[in-house]
């Protein structure tokens, strides 16, 4: 369940169910819940109406822990019914007893991650492979939260080894014609077990090279069948005719014997209609009606189709492999006596010191403890222009140190540094398949079994009603099976998604799926936070005004910058790098305190000196009134005023604001280029907001508490498709309201993990950037379908009147094959440009409500 509209889709079926009441679909935990009369429903008519969705569907107590009678069931009335996720045990009194109940279904990750195992697939290049391996295992008795990676070529899944033993498991993937070997199992309840697996994962799926194409079995196969097939064509050349027919027919079988291993291994496990058992039927009956040479020629293409596939899937894997060979094999830590070693960078641990040298990698995502020098983070995220960095600041593991030596302190675990979040966030991508995707998944399934009832109708029906011939009508019965095979049209989504998901990670674009892609390309507004988003973040002083001549603005700096020495407070940091900056000497004040909500006091050369806001100065009775004009003409801007004064006369005034990115104004623009509004969404007054938002040319909505954005951005959701952009701990509920929430790539884990997407390189350009990807990777995905589609439309009426046969059949369905793949592949090229992207998400006509007014909270 990746959007709401499968959240949508999910209430309406449940809805429909008799007794079925308060029903609740969480997309953000994958959950269901619901109030259930078993009397008229049970709980496993439920799960049948959800799993024919196409949805995965795992029961769990709606109140773990609740002491009751077992044969007696409750309904809680008011009772949070996430209990068991939750862990919390109040409850509510006035149980109503019999049949009625709360139940909540949730996805395996949900429930505890006890027995989990996950094992490393060889061979499993497309989303048919996962497919085929998702339902060859699933049938297994005990078998749960099956997940199968193509990128990271894995299989992951929930298993009762009561019923099924994991040698079981590992003979019905090897059945299907993969190899596979086991990884480490999850075991624990939380999430670390899991996320070493995951790491363990992206180790092995990064970290070594791939083999090339003739190393691999399928490799092999079409070497083999090849050289079969040539031979068999120089007998024909030099010597006779019926010898070259049974080289054919050993050229055939040397390629369909191992495809029809994998077709009836597939159909033991419950998937008879599987692309191997079309091929095996097809070349069979040729062999059977003596087509021997076309069909060995069938076989061999088939062979060389899912090479180019396998060729195919290492491109996409390559660039996540480029990201992990970011970070140095080794790191030079100092121990107590600041002496260096050379230790595996995978074994550093939180809290250690590493060197980098000039021309080093930086091994970790740490904090520079001593040092000044310049970093290039374009491995990372994409940024050309390196910065200046000194103490305090953090640097990311795979950046590049240029000038000077650093000493850096470890903040995060190599399992967690940027790289990793970054490859595990791709990965999970994967996984999440696409609403266009999902559907031809199901389509496929409909779609095989027909292909198989239109060939033999074929086959049977003009000879017993026309009095055809049976030998020319099968034959075009077995071209038909072959056209039919549906294997572009069922790689036509997966592959472009990976192309997408890859290129958008080497350019500092993270998007969590196929699903975010989809609802990304149709955005029609996007919603920003101000503070960190739209502005630095940090506030910088803008004015410096004296009192009277006997002052100057050095003078009120240096008095400001003494009171407020030793302050972490963010308006007390953008004086003192005023006064740095300025190179402004001032000395530290004493006997320094805050004056809560109003600013600070210090003794400075034994005179009681302050920082404080205008209604304090008033308060204090040194505020004149050609004082207050000013500050009002500063407010006015969207500044912030501090009044600085000592013994009860006034000195001078500062002014700070929150400025804009210097990028904002281009990325507000390029929005408009795609036909996007903008809105501004922020807690500051109407008057600050207005003055950041006119000069951006967006809209905005003011005095907004986070609660208010959230009921700000429902109201926006109901009339257009919503893109969030946030960076704070605050903005993360907006970010999941929103139909698609993206993080500036400096925001805080919570914004990162909670929201779909991420902007590594922090722009606001690159949100345009983002919407054009998406967008071309949609026309990228109707171009394939297309193709997939077109071809067979064409060959399958050609072959009808007999103008074709077996060989251009397979030639369709592998060209076709070939031609999505070659597409999805141009997205690694893609190239950001100016203006619309043709397909994309349409413009929008609605007039602005609430360009520059103010919303209050109410209202909002």
């Amino acid at each position: 369940m990746d959007c709401p509209s499968c959240a949508g889709k999910i209430r309406g079926a449940v809805e429909r169910l008799k007794g079925v009441s308060d029903v609740q679909v969480s997309v953000m935990k994958e959950t269901l819940r619901l109030g259930l009369d078993t009397r008229q429903t049970s709980m496993e008519q439920v799960e049948k109406t959800v799993k024919r969705l196409g949805y995965g569907v795992q029961f769990k107590p709606a109140a773990a822990g609740q002491d009751s009678d077992p044969d007696e069931s409750h309904s809680h009335g008011g009772c949070d019914g996430s209990h068991a996720h939750d862990h919390a045990h109040d409850h509510c009194h006035g149980h109503d007893h019999d049949h009625d109940r709360d139940v909540t279904m949730a996805t395996a990750e949900e429930a505890d991650t006890e027995g989990t195992l996950s094992w490393k697939v060889g061979g499993m290049d497309c989303a048919s492979c996962a497919a085929k391996i998702r339902g060859g295992v699933e049938n297994l008795p005990g078998v749960s939260d099956v997940k199968v990676s193509v990128m990271n070529e894995t299989l992951t899944l929930k298993l009762d080894e009561q019923q099924t033993s994991p040698d079981s498991v590992e003979k019905s993937i090897k059945r299907l014609g993969y190899s596979v070997t086991p990884r480490t199992a999850i075991t624990g309840n939380g999430s670390n077990g899991a996320s070493s697996t995951a790491d363990e994962g992206v180790a092995e799926a990064v970290s070594a090279s791939p083999k090339r194409w003739f190393l691999h079995g399928k490799g092999r196969l079409v070497v083999m069948t090849g050289a079969v097939l040539l031979a068999a064509v120089a007998v024909r050349l030099v010597a006779s005719e019926s010898l070259a027919y049974w080289g054919f027919i050993l050229a055939c079988l040397v390629g369909l014997v191992p495809v029809a291993k994998r077709a009836f291994s597939a159909a033991r496990a419950g998937m008879p209609f599987t692309i191997e058992m079309l091929m095996t039927i097809a070349a069979g009956g040729a062999l059977i009606i003596g087509a021997a040479e076309e069909a060995a020629l069938v076989v061999f293409l088939f062979a060389v189709g899912e090479v180019l596939e396998g060729v195919a899937a290492d491109r996409a894997r390559s660039s996540i492999r480029a990201l992990s060979d970011l970070v140095p094999k080794s790191a030079l830590v100092e121990d107590a006596q600041r002496a260096t070693r050379k230790v595996n960078a995978a074994n550093l641990k939180i809290g250690q010191v590493v060197v980098a040298r000039p021309g080093d990698r930086i091994p970790a995502d740490g904090q520079i403890v001593e040092g000044t020098s310049s970093i290039d983070e374009s491995p990372v995220t994409g940024e050309s222009v390196p910065k200046s960095k000194t103490t305090d600041e953090s640097v990311f593991a795979g950046s590049i140190n240029n000038d000077a030596v650093l000493r850096i302190r470890v903040t995060k675990a190599p399992e967690d540094n940027t790289i990793a979040r970054i490859i595990r966030l791709v990965e999970e991508a994967q996984e999440a398949r696409a609403p266009t995707e999902r559907f031809i998944d199901r389509f496929s399934r409909v779609y095989m079994p027909a292909v198989v009832g239109a060939a033999l109708l074929v086959a049977i029906i003009p000879p017993l009603l026309f009095g055809g011939a049976w030998g020319e009508w099968t034959y075009r019965a077995l071209a038909l099976l072959l056209i039919g095979c549906p294997c572009a049209l069922v790689i036509s989504v997966p592959a472009s998604i990976a192309s997408s998901l890859s290129t958008g990670a080497r350019r500092g674009l993270l998007l969590k799926g196929g699903a975010v892609i989809e609802s990304t390309a149709k955005a029609s507004l996007v919603t920003f936070d101000k503070t960190g988003t739209l502005t630095a973040g940090k506030p910088v002083v803008t004015d410096v005004q004296a009192a009277a001549d006997d002052h100057d603005e050095a003078d009120v700096v240096a008095l400001a910058a003494s009171v407020e020495a030793g302050s972490s407070h963010p308006l007390a940091e953008a004086v003192l790098n005023h006064a740095e900056s300025r190179h402004i000497a001032f000395s530290q004040g004493s006997d320094a305190r805050v004056i809560a909500g109003h600013g600070v006091e210090a003794s400075v050369d034994g005179h009681r000196s302050y920082v404080g806001s205008p209604r304090y100065a008033e308060d204090q009775g040194v505020l004149t009134e050609a004082l207050k004009t000013r500050i009002a003409a500063l407010e006015e801007q969207g500044k912030t005023a501090v009044v600085v004064f000592r013994d009860g006369v006034i000195v001078g005034l500062i002014a700070m604001r929150d400025e804009p990115r210097t990028d904002a104004i281009d990325g507000i623009k390029d929005l408009q280029a795609l036909g996007i509004r903008s809105v501004m969404l922020t807690g500051d007054n109407p008057r600050t907001a207005k003055a950041i938002a006119d000069p951006l040319g967006i809209e905005f909505q003011a005095g907004l508490l986070p609660d208010d954005k959230v009921t700000a951005i429902k109201g926006m959701v109901a009339k257009d498709r919503v893109i969030m952009v946030g960076d704070g701990i605050n903005d993360a509920p907006a970010l999941a309201t929103a139909d698609v929430g993206v993080a500036m790539g400096s925001g805080t884990d919570v914004a990162l993990e909670t929201a779909d997407g991420a902007l590594l390189r922090n722009r606001v350009t690159d949100i345009a950037t983002m919407i054009r990807l998406a967008r071309a990777t949609m026309n990228n995905i109707r171009q394939n379908i297309t193709i997939a589609l077109g071809l067979k439309a064409v060959f399958l009426l050609t072959t009808m009147f007999g103008l074709t046969g077996l060989w251009v059949a397979i030639m369709a369905d592998t060209g076709a094959t070939v031609l999505v793949t070659l597409n999805a592949l141009r997205l690694l090229r893609f190239e950001n440009r100016q203006g619309p992207t043709r397909g994309g998400g349409a413009s929008v006509n609605v007039p602005p409500e609430s360009s520059g007014q103010a919303a209050s909270p109410a209202s909002a």
